[in-house]
C-alpha cells in the first residue's frame, strides 16, 4: 500500500515503524507530512501544515495513497478528515463533528450523560464576552464566577482548558489558589474552563478501534503525565508509559468496552455522527470500576509507542479496515507476550518554554529489545540532529517482563546526549517491583 501519515511526533514515528516493520508482512510505500528527522529515515517527508485541509487534499491527490492516517488531534478538529473523504480518499480518523469528543470537553460530557457513562461531575465557566483583553469589571466578574464554581468542588481540584491543549491544559491540585489562577488564565485567553470532581484511583489508557458501532480494543497502557519522578511537577504531554496493566482485574478491558466505549460509539451514531478511527478513553479504575477522565480522538502519545511495540497483527491492514468500513471483517488482533516501557527524553525547560536547537548525540542502532522514536527533532543547516520540540525522543524497551523492558529502555536513554535534557527514572518501576 501507499500510505500517508500526517503528523510530526513520536506517535507518528511509531505508526510508521509498525507499518514498516517485519510484522507488516509486506512492503509499503510510506509518506509523512511534515514528519521529523527520524521519520525521514522511514518515509518520504512533505512539508505542509497538517491543519491546512486544502494543502493536505492536494498532496493526497498527487500521491494517490491507499490510506491516509491522521496522527494529531488538531487536523481532526479542523475537518481535514472530512475534506479527504469528500475527495474520495480512505482516511483513518473521525470527522470534525465526531472529533469534538476531544475538542470540546463539554461536548464529551454531554455525550457521556446521554450514553449513561460514568464520569466526573463538572461545571463549565465561560470567558467574558468580547476579546480576551478584559476590563476591570469583566475581570472582577470572572474572578467571582471562578470562586463560586470552586466553592462547589475540592478539596482536590481539576481545572481544564475546554479545548485542545496537548495534554498540558489541565491542573490537578490541592491548592485552591493554583486552581483559581489556572482557571483565570485560561479564561483571560478567551477559552472556556471546565472544573471537575477529582476521581480517585489508578489511571488507564485504553485505545479502541471504532467503525460506527463496531468497537475493538487494543491492550491497555498507563501514561505518566507529571514531569518528574514520583508524579511530581507540572502536567506534560506524557513522560512515559507502560503496557500491559497486570494490576487490572480480569475482564476489565471488556467491561470498559461494554460500559464506556461502545455506549459512546452508539450515542455518536445515534446523533448522526458515527465515529471512524481511534477512540482513546482516559479512565480511572476506582472502587466502582471505570470512570472517564477524558476522551481523545486519536492515538495517544506516548502510550502508542509501547502498545504498537507489542502488536503482531499488521498495522496497515488494521487501519485500512477501519478507514474502509470493514473493521467487523478483521480477524482478532494478535499480541506479543511480555512487556513494553516507553521513556521520553525532554528538552530543558519543558513543558513551559523548552529550549530548542541543542545537538543530540549517542543514539544507538535499533535492536529487537530497544529502539528510539523521534518526537521533536530536526536537522540544522550543518546536518546535525537537534532538538526541535519539548518532547525530543521516545525510547521503547521490550522484554519478557517489566524488569527486562525497563532495563532495555534505560540502557539506551542513558547513552543519549542532549545538554540540559531530562527524563523520568521511574517509568514502569512499580510494575517491576510487583514482579519480584
Amino acid at each position: 500500500m501507499r500510505i500517508l501519515v500526517l503528523g510530526a511526533g513520536g506517535r507518528e514515528h511509531a505508526l510508521l515503524k509498525a507499518m514498516r516493520g517485519a510484522q507488516s508482512g509486506e512492503s509499503h510505500e510510506l509518506h509523512a507530512a511534515p514528519g521529523n528527522a527520524g521519520i525521514a529515515q522511514l518515509a518520504t517527508c512533505h512539508e505542509l501544515s497538517v491543519t491546512d485541509a486544502k494543502a493536505v487534499v492536494e498532496l493526497a491527490e498527487s500521491l494517490a495513497p491507499d490510506l491516509v492516517v491522521i496522527g494529531p488531534e488538531a487536523p481532526l478538529v479542523a475537518g481535514v478528515s472530512d475534506a479527504l473523504r469528500a475527495a474520495g480518499v480512505a482516511v483513518f480518523g473521525p470527522s470534525a463533528e465526531a472529533a469534538k469528543i476531544e475538542g470540546s470537553k463539554a461536548f464529551a460530557k454531554d455525550v457521556m450523560r446521554a450514553a449513561g457513562v460514568a464520569t466526573a461531575r463538572a461545571q463549565r465557566i465561560e470567558p467574558a464576552a468580547g476579546s480576551s483583553a478584559q476590563g476591570p469589571g469583566d475581570g472582577a466578574d470572572v474572578a467571582a464566577r471562578v470562586d463560586r464554581v470552586l466553592d462547589a468542588f475540592g478539596p482536590h481540584f481539576v481545572v481544564k482548558d475546554d479545548g485542545l491543549a496537548g495534554g498540558k491544559g489541565v491542573v490537578v491540585t490541592d491548592s485552591r489558589a493554583q486552581a483559581a489562577d489556572h482557571a483565570r488564565a485560561v479564561l483571560a485567553a478567551g477559552n472556556p474552563v471546565l472544573v471537575e470532581e477529582f476521581l480517585a484511583g489508578p489511571e488507564v489508557s485504553l485505545f479502541c478501534l471504532v467503525d460506527g458501532e463496531e468497537v475493538v480494543p487494543l491492550i491497555p497502557a498507563q501514561d505518566h503525565k507529571r514531569a518528574f519522578d514520583g508524579d511530581h511537577g507540572p502536567n506534560t504531554g506524557g513522560m512515559g508509559a507502560y503496557s500491559p496493566l497486570p494490576w487490572l482485574p480480569e475482564g476489565a478491558v471488556e467491561r470498559i468496552v461494554a460500559e464506556v466505549c461502545r455506549p459512546v460509539a452508539r450515542e455518536l451514531a445515534r446523533r448522526g455522527t458515527p465515529y471512524s478511527g481511534l477512540l482513546y478513553a482516559g479512565l480511572v479504575w476506582g472502587e466502582a470500576g471505570p470512570a472517564v477522565i477524558e476522551f481523545n480522538a486519536r492515538f495517544g502519545d506516548p502510550e502508542t509507542q509501547n502498545v504498537l511495540a507489542l502488536l503482531q497483527t499488521p498495522l496497515a491492514e488494521v487501519l485500512r479496515a477501519v478507514a474502509t468500513g470493514h473493521l467487523a471483517d478483521l480477524p482478532a488482533l494478535e499480541w506479543e507476550s511480555g512487556s513494553a516501557v516507553t521513556v521520553v527524553l525532554a528538552a530543558p525547560g519543558y513543558p513551559g518554554a523548552p529550549r530548542k536547537g541543542g545537538a543530540i548525540t549517542g543514539i544507538p542502532q535499533d535492536t529487537a529489545q530497544a529502539y528510539v522514536l523521534h518526537s521533536g527533532t530536526a536537522r540544522d543547516p550543518e546536518g546535525r540532529l537537534v532538538a526541535a520540540g519539548g518532547r525530543v525522543l521516545s525510547v521503547v524497551g521490550k522484554g519478557a517482563d517489566f524488569a527486562a523492558a525497563r532495563r532495555a529502555a534505560y540502557e539506551v536513554v542513558e547513552r543519549i546526549g542532549l545538554e540540559g535534557s531530562f527524563y523520568r527514572r521511574d517509568i514502569g518501576k512499580a510494575m517491576a517491583q510487583m514482579e519480584q
